[in-house]
């Protein structure tokens, strides 16, 4: 299916934790859903890690948040399709963003043409090397019978207990070295010669570009150092950033690649 031409917009990585009140980095981001807004944004994939974890039981969602759903909504009622990709934080979901806002989650990459430009997108959580471990947790903790078993524990239980996991694998995340060997950007690389123009992912927290065999492959970064989103406006796709974190300055689209 070949998407019609308009602006599109791609973000990862924010890590919202629950906060009372929220927090800055919450009102940063609704400023940015505010701006897309103003641009008449066609379409947001928000390509994992929203937030910092997520766990959804049938009659119960995590507290909190209350001023980002609302912007949600009022960016969904002004036209603007939005397009979630669970990450290695936030894939415990069940309907409960389809019941409420009409989004659904999408649980594996997608490629898709957007005006003629063939995308690939993926969160990019699993293509790291060395990280055996990381992909035997995963598939426990997408298991079924493990959802279930962890489902019979009170949430005030649950969601600590998975606060904390998720808060431990961001510090390990963020130790990782990639100079040497880049799964991520392998996989990338590999994905280009098959004859895509775009790989889009995140997970890494490093807003990267790289081209390869007429394709470019971006890395969008992260909301909690760089705050970088990219935009492709029919022809080109450019990774910016929205906020400055040492200035604490709003930048709105400060070209970065």
């Amino acid at each position: 299916m070949n998407e019609e031409a308009g602006k599109y917009y791609f973000v990862s990585d924010l890590h919202l934790d629950y906060k009372k009140g929220g927090s800055d980095q919450e009102d940063i981001f609704i400023e940015f859903l505010d701006y897309l807004k103003n641009q008449s944004a066609k379409k947001l994939f928000i390509v994992g890690d929203l937030f910092d974890c997520w766990i959804e039981y049938k009659q119960v969602v995590p507290k909190g948040f209350y001023k980002l759903f609302t912007k949600i909504s009022e960016l969904k009622k002004a036209g603007t399709e939005i397009v979630y990709f669970s990450g290695n934080h936030d894939f415990w979901k069940g309907t409960y963003f389809r019941d409420e806002f009409g989004i659904e989650v999408n649980f594996k990459p997608i490629s898709l043409e957007i005006n003629g430009k063939k995308f690939y997108i993926h969160h990019g959580d699993g293509l790291a090397y060395k990280d055996t471990g990381y992909k035997i947790a995963k598939h426990i903790m997408k298991n079924r019978f493990s959802q279930y078993m962890y489902s019979i524990l009170h949430p005030d239980i649950g969601i600590r207990l998975a606060k904390h996991s998720s808060a431990s694998s961001r510090r390990y995340s963020s130790k990782k070295n990639y100079s040497k060997r880049d799964g991520l950007k392998d996989f990338a690389m590999n994905k280009l010669k098959e004859g895509f123009d775009y790989i889009v992912m995140g997970h890494r927290h490093l807003p990267q570009k790289l081209t390869e065999n007429g394709g470019i492959y971006i890395n969008l970064g992260d909301w909690i150092e760089n705050y970088s989103y990219a935009m492709f406006n029919g022809v080109e796709l450019i990774l910016y950033r929205f906020y400055d974190n040492s200035t604490k300055k709003i930048l709105f689209n400060e070209k970065i690649y």
